[in-house]
């Protein structure tokens, strides 16, 4: 016999909170864009959106991001985010003040 999970089936997860390349990941796939493709291409496909870079919704237009990308021709998507992830992380760590930061570097 199987026992049942504790709550009675309910979930009490917190739910995610998706911001920077994850968010940016599901726009190319809602948007269907084809690689390779240029900046342009993609801003074109999926309307520059704003893109949240950090868990409080701080948001950056998608061509600003590109704005700071040394290449503007992606040969795949994985190419596309790994070349956005820094400017994401960078964002999300210079945004948030003091308080972000010692939350940052405490363990829990």
């Amino acid at each position: 016999m199987a026992a049942r999970p504790p709550g009675g089936g309910g979930s009490s997860e917190p739910e995610a909170i998706e911001f920077g390349i994850a968010v940016l990941d599901a726009r190319i796939e809602e948007a269907d864009v084809s690689f390779p493709a240029t900046s342009e291409e993609i801003l074109g496909a999926i309307d520059d959106p704003e893109i949240p870079y950090d868990a409080a919704g701080r948001t950056v237009a998608l061509s600003a991001v590109f704005d700071e990308l040394p290449q503007s021709r992606f040969q795949n998507e994985t190419e596309l985010l790994d070349a956005m992830y820094p400017v994401f992380d960078e964002k999300r760590r210079t945004s948030g003040g003091v308080l972000s930061t010692l939350r940052d570097a405490l363990p829990f």
